[in-house]
């Protein structure tokens, strides 16, 4: 296993940047297939862990890549990783949003947020199933990733009480 140059990183999250559909969640697998899984650069327990650091910080959700460039290539990785995440898809948002509110009642703008929509919530639940499988959890934790997503989206609870009632039967031996 050869480290990632600082360069390689760059790029590398530069490509993810503009896949990003949803928020930096919406790339994990394509992350984990190619920071696990191709290049062998951390362990599925390492990056299921790191996520896991995230998620409890406080702050944006893309703080996940900026733990995977400090864990490969210490800071510079980490600036690199963060800003290719952030950089290609805030200038083209930048730029393409100066349309968006000029075609507002488009038919063609309206499509694309349609589609958008399943895009980013097939993404999103991806991720979760990644991350369960990731952790090297076994049935209970996909029905208990499953049962939490189902009562997000039927209620108006703040998900961090989904993750605390995770949480203990966790601690309980549940899992």
């Amino acid at each position: 296993m050869t480290p990632p140059s600082i360069t390689e990183l760059f790029l590398r999250f530069c490509l993810l940047s503009l896949m990003a559909v949803g928020g930096a969640n919406a790339t994990l697998p394509e992350l984990h297939r190619q920071i696990v899984e191709t290049h062998g650069w951390m362990s599925s327990a390492e990056f299921a862990s790191l996520y896991a650091i995230t998620q409890a910080a406080p702050g944006p959700n893309v703080l996940i890549v900026s733990l995977i460039g400090w864990k490969l290539a210490g800071f510079a990785g980490a600036l690199a990783c963060t800003i290719g995440m952030c950089a290609p898809s805030s200038i083209l948002a930048y730029g393409v949003g100066k349309l968006w509110y000029r075609f507002s009642q488009s038919p063609w703008r309206q499509a694309i947020q349609r589609g958008l929509a399943p895009i980013t919530i097939g993404l999103v639940l991806g991720s979760g199933c990644l991350l369960v499988k990731a952790a090297g959890a076994g049935w209970q934790a996909y029905a208990l990733a499953a049962g939490s997503a189902v009562a997000s989206y039927h209620s108006r609870s703040n998900p961090l009480w989904w993750l605390a009632a995770a949480a203990l039967l966790g601690g309980l031996g549940a899992f």
